[in-house]
């Protein structure tokens, strides 16, 4: 399996923020979620990758060359509509016909059918969640291998999230292509995504298979005189009450192994953000 996205060394410097150094894979096939807080970096990583924003050091290959070669081969969605707020739906058709050689009309046209978008509406009149739908209606309408997507199921109602949930995985079937999406909507990203890179302030703090991840980690209930007992080495983080304590724990099969009478919860990826955001360090 080649990888569709192979980034070494990626670094962007600004004045108060820098991103890196990233070492990040996207085999074919597959779908990696970016979750990060507000801030961490991941908008940044992808315009570093395709090169709207240029890095300070490191190399980005985009389905095995340079990304300015791959740009019709890449299906694009920030986190908001780039098209001119006073052209019709319809008119989007015309416009990117000239844009990708690979434009299929009557595809753009049947996922406008699919998400609900009426052709003659101006794109002033839609909602954020139309125009998210009408970004991704563009993006897979030349054919591309590869998404990069910013919060492309934002403001979408969980039922259309659902579809275009299913129209990511129906994308991976082909071992040729690949997404890499960043997503605030964690739950989505546990439903499709192989991998989760975690981003924090910048740096990549965590990055591996999803379920590996869901299964290496835990949360600890337990008192806070039970927790002194822990070996730290387990913990990766902690929050305290007046009576009670809990941990998000490393090495959950051995941790529960060693002690078998302490409670120890699956985590969401929403609760390993939390509790590296607002825990406290072990």
């Amino acid at each position: 399996m080649t990888n569709c996205i192979e980034i070494k060394g990626l670094v962007k410097e600004y004045k108060t923020f820098t991103l890196g150094p990233i070492d990040l894979t996207v085999p074919g096939g597959s779908i990696l979620g970016l979750i990060g807080e507000n801030g961490a970096g991941k908008t940044t990583l992808i315009k570093s990758i395709l090169g709207i924003v240029k890095p300070s050091g490191g190399s980005v290959t985009l389905l095995g060359t340079a990304p300015d070669h791959a740009k019709e081969d890449i299906g694009i969605v920030m986190d908001d509509c780039f098209f001119s707020e006073y052209l019709r739906v319809r008119d989007v058709n015309s416009v990117l016909s000239h844009v990708y050689k690979g434009w299929d009309k009557g595809l753009f046209a049947d996922y406008l059918d699919k998400f609900g978008l009426a052709g003659a509406k101006n794109i002033k009149e839609l909602s954020r969640g139309m125009r998210m739908k009408l970004s991704l209606a563009a993006a897979l309408a030349h054919k591309p291998r590869l998404l990069l997507l910013d919060e492309a199921t934002a403001g979408l109602d969980p039922v259309v999230r659902d579809e275009i949930l299913d129209e990511f995985l129906a994308f991976v079937s082909d071992d040729d292509h690949a997404i890499l999406i960043s997503s605030h909507i964690t739950s989505d990203l546990e439903k499709v995504a192989d991998y989760i890179a975690y981003l924090h302030q910048g740096k990549l703090l965590m990055c591996d298979e999803k379920d590996m991840l869901l299964e290496s980690y835990g949360r600890l209930v337990c008192t806070k005189a039970d927790l002194e007992q822990v070996d730290r080495g387990y913990i990766v983080s902690t929050r305290k009450s007046q009576y009670s304590a809990e941990a998000l724990i490393r090495h959950k099969g051995d941790f529960k192994r060693l002690y078998p009478r302490l409670t120890v919860e699956p985590v969401t990826l929403d609760e390993l953000m939390v509790f590296v955001v607002k825990g406290e360090k072990a």
